[in-house]
């Protein structure tokens, strides 16, 4: 057997695929276009990918190709339809990063809840060197207890945040985007309820019709002043450029971001203008990269692969 991964590169140089040896012969490209996997799928039995587009065109010329593992929840990048016409199977992973998630959203959290920036500068500047008082009270925050946090997806992660948020003191509400997502145990709401009451909204969906540019110049000036949005779901369900005039006219208090419509990010992304830590932090991509959300995602890929082997 051959398994040729075509963008090794995106699991991270830190974890260990020497257990993919046991399988057969293995072949790491670090990234690959979509010319370059035509090449290199030519004798592929199994193709491991995150975020290479799979269709005639990249493994057109792959006869000998069984299997298809997405190194990801997401499987946008798939031709479907075409796999299924070649009796080509694909696996992609859930589940794997919750935990990570979850704990990335309170990350972004409290960074722009409780000014982090702010105050690690006042001290980095030696502002605090012979102050008058023992405490600075420049930029106030506020405790979460008692406030309402809506989220916007309701799967494993946004259940996950809920449970956590709960465990602050939050009331917690939900928007299904689907309108058939019914969550014993959790309080679901219209989409209007959720931006009018929530003091903080996490975004956790899919990208589909549904959610694609959900988060708008509408959308934004029915939330609260003082609300944060945190987008953990994928970069396209928020107008960037609606967000960034949102940031600056103070519609909404502030954003953190893991995702964005372009990654990496563009030149021309319009929230390349916000330079306030207080209102916007963006991070690249990396709130299911932890060492173990890594490593948890290719034993899972790991054994899909020996599973269907194993069955065939």
């Amino acid at each position: 057997m051959k398994i040729v991964f075509l963008d090794a590169k995106t699991i991270g140089d830190d974890i260990d695929l020497s257990a993919f040896d046991k399988l057969g012969e293995v072949v790491k490209y670090d990234f690959s276009t979509t010319q370059e996997a035509r090449e290199r799928t030519k004798d592929a039995d199994v193709v491991i990918l995150n975020k290479v587009e799979i269709n005639e065109q990249s493994i057109g010329e792959a006869d000998q190709l069984k299997l298809v593992c997405v190194t990801a929840t997401g499987t946008n990048n798939l031709d479907k339809e075409y796999l299924a016409k070649r009796g080509i199977e694909w696996r992609n992973v859930a589940g794997y990063s919750t935990e990570t998630v979850a704990q990335h959203t309170f990350a972004l959290l409290f960074y722009l809840l409780e000014k982090l920036r702010y105050y690690d500068d006042y001290v980095k500047d030696e502002k605090y060197i012979g102050d008058t008082s023992f405490t600075h009270f420049s930029n106030v925050f506020h405790q979460i207890s008692d406030m309402t946090w809506g989220i916007i997806g309701l799967g494993n992660i946004g259940r996950r945040v809920a449970d956590i948020a709960k465990a602050f003191g939050c009331r917690v509400i939900y928007y299904s985007t689907s309108g058939r997502n019914d969550q014993p145990g959790y309080e679901r709401v219209d989409f209007d309820t959720l931006l009018a009451e929530s003091d903080i909204v996490s975004v956790h969906a899919p990208l589909n019709d549904d959610t694609l540019g959900l988060m708008n110049k509408a959308v934004f000036e029915k939330m609260k002043k003082s609300a944060i949005l945190l987008n953990l779901g994928r970069g396209p369900i928020v107008n960037e450029a609606d967000l960034a005039d949102a940031l600056e006219q103070g519609q909404i208090a502030a954003a953190g971001l893991d995702v964005l419509s372009k990654e990496p990010m563009s030149a021309d992304n319009p929230l390349r203008r916000i330079k306030d830590s207080n209102k916007l932090i963006i991070t690249p991509h990396i709130a299911w990269a932890s060492v173990e959300a890594r490593t948890n995602l290719m034993n899972i890929i790991y054994g899909q692969i020996a599973e269907y082997f194993k069955t065939k």
